[in-house]
């Protein structure tokens, strides 16, 4: 979502949809469900400020601080061992703070029928109906039916392909049998733990030395000299891939990983001209543009099929289908030292 997400303000932090930020978004949806002493927030130091603020009924200790990201695998590895220390036969749900879902109550009720799935000793995976052969996310298999969970259907998931080629998702969603995988879990501490031990074992050692100073005056230093000598992992290729007993239940919650700024477009509302506007925006003969700006006026004259971001410091202006190439941009500013843009 460059330029307007940045290393000092990342996607769950913005106003993307709506007046509320991704962020608060995500804590709204899991009310009534969860009381604000049962959600934790998993994230680094210099957001925590921000994200407090935006939720001032969490109770500062549940921001768990991450000294630097090392992937999913230890984030998540990080979140459970807090849990456990506070109940050791505790239920966790991994959930997504710059995801959106429409449909929040079917997402509440689905984390419920997934909970009683996950007391069972069942690794749980929430699995989102594909509505196109997507090539940018992973995908489960469905494999034998184990019944149906509060009218959800719930499925063992056979194997995970992590994006695949046009041809092969087109297959995929064909047959009715694969789900996007969308990075929500729900699972037990005690079964998650096990996996981590019996997967990932080098990292499983390095929690223990953790969760062994929790609640004492020695937990921040040894976080800290730890946590820079684990190994980059992500959840899915840690743990999931090679995971015993793990379900997938498929669902349609209306869900977006606003990944992109064609994917953000889909949310919002378009124009006559199916153009997408936010912020001051005139326009002739312009048709399908995406135009992303809070202060400034943008004027636009023939333009069809782009993506508009304007920024206080920084204007991106590119066509849609080659919107992804942001990575490069990004990139060529690592490379070239100009991180005041980063």
């Amino acid at each position: 979502m460059w330029p307007l997400s940045r290393r000092h303000r990342p996607k769950q932090s913005l106003r993307l949809v709506g007046e509320r930020t991704m962020f608060e978004h995500a804590v709204d949806r899991l009310a009534p469900l969860f009381q604000p002493e049962q959600i934790f927030v998993v994230t680094g130091a210099e957001h925590v400020e921000a994200l407090a603020a935006q939720a001032p009924d969490l109770p500062p200790e549940n921001f768990i601080i991450e000294p630097e990201g090392r992937g999913t695998a230890p984030c998540i590895g990080l979140g459970t061992i807090h849990l456990r220390r506070q109940d050791p036969e505790a239920i966790m749900a991994v959930l997504t703070a710059d995801h959106f879902i429409a449909d929040t109550a079917r997402f509440r009720r689905v984390l419920v029928a997934a909970a009683q799935v996950a007391e069972e000793g069942h690794l749980v995976t929430l699995g989102i109906a594909p509505s196109s052969p997507s090539t940018g996310f992973g995908y489960i298999k469905q494999g034998e039916s184990l019944g149906t969970v509060e009218g959800f259907p719930v499925f063992r998931a056979e194997r995970f392909t992590e994006k695949p080629s046009l041809e092969t998702a087109l297959h995929m969603v064909e047959s009715g049998e694969y789900s996007w995988n969308s990075g929500m879990f729900i699972w037990r501490v005690d079964r998650i733990l096990e996996e981590f031990q019996r997967q990932m074992p080098e990292f499983y050692v390095q929690l223990a030395e953790i969760e062994a100073t929790l609640g004492t005056s020695g937990y921040e230093a040894t976080l800290n000299r730890v946590w820079p000598q684990v190994t980059k992992q992500t959840i899915d290729y840690g743990v999931m891939e090679g995971a015993e007993d793990v379900t997938v239940i498929p669902v349609d919650i209306g869900w977006s990983d606003v990944g992109s700024w064609t994917s953000l477009s889909e949310l919002l509302p378009a124009d006559e001209e199916a153009n997408v506007v936010v912020g001051p925006h005139v326009g002739i003969d312009t048709h399908e543009t995406l135009v992303f700006g809070r202060k400034r006026l943008i004027a636009t004259i023939g333009l069809e099929g782009l993506v508009i971001v304007d920024t206080e410091d920084a204007l991106l202006v590119c066509p849609r289908e080659r919107e992804q190439e942001v990575r490069e941009i990004v990139r060529q500013l690592e490379e070239s030292g100009r991180s005041k843009w980063l």
